[in-house]
């Protein structure tokens, strides 16, 4: 008998222990959470770019993005590109503190990698994309923009801190080239340079 009361006390124990002392979630559950977050996001940055490789005029102009993200694909391997991508696309809105044109409105397209460290609310990116837009030409103006119509080329690097599951705060630096890919005859391009912060909503 008492071997039997002896067995019967330990099988109450583990149950106990169970029900009410709970279980460490197992790394892989931790690293899918890590590497899956929400997989909608809304953006607003902004930033200060200046020009460089522009002569005549010197160039500032003020950078606006909202900019909507979807999470695609992940790397789970524990190696340094270990992270996931999103698509993303980009409504641009710059006023021109200093240059020959005023402003400029466009759209840009492109995919953004998040690199992903265990355990570290600090996730750094990269993200490149192509697009279009719409600036207020000058042409008769020697180094003026040769018509409203223009691509652009958008490239960024920099780090978010994840506040909470839904909010994070970021800082980087932006590339932004204007061009309208040779269509007029000069085709002075816009290289412009600046650091760039945002906060975005996941959902």
């Amino acid at each position: 008998m008492k071997p039997l009361r002896a067995l019967a006390a330990c099988v109450i124990v583990l149950a106990s222990s169970q029900t009410f002392g709970g279980t460490e979630p197992p790394l892989a559950a931790a690293t899918t959470e890590e590497l899956n977050p929400q997989r909608f996001e809304l953006a607003v940055e902004s930033g200060y770019l200046l020009g460089a490789i522009n002569p005549p005029q010197d160039y500032q102009v003020g950078a606006e993005f909202l900019t909507a993200r979807i999470r695609w694909g992940v790397v789970q391997r524990d190696i340094w590109l270990r992270g996931y991508n999103q698509f993303y696309i980009s409504a641009i809105a710059e006023p021109i503190f200093r240059g020959i044109e005023n402003h400029y409105f466009g759209l840009n397209l492109g995919m953004r990698y998040n690199f992903v460290r265990p355990g570290s609310r600090f996730v750094p990116y990269f993200s490149g994309g192509l697009g279009l837009g719409w600036i207020d030409s000058h042409p008769e103006v020697p180094g003026g923009q040769g018509q409203d119509f223009t691509f652009n080329i958008l490239t960024a690097a920099g780090i978010s801190y994840l506040v909470d599951d839904h909010w994070k705060i970021s800082v980087g630096a932006l590339y932004q080239h204007l061009s309208n890919g040779g269509q007029t005859d000069p085709n002075p391009s816009l290289n412009l340079f600046g650091p760039q912060v945002g906060m975005s909503y996941s959902f």
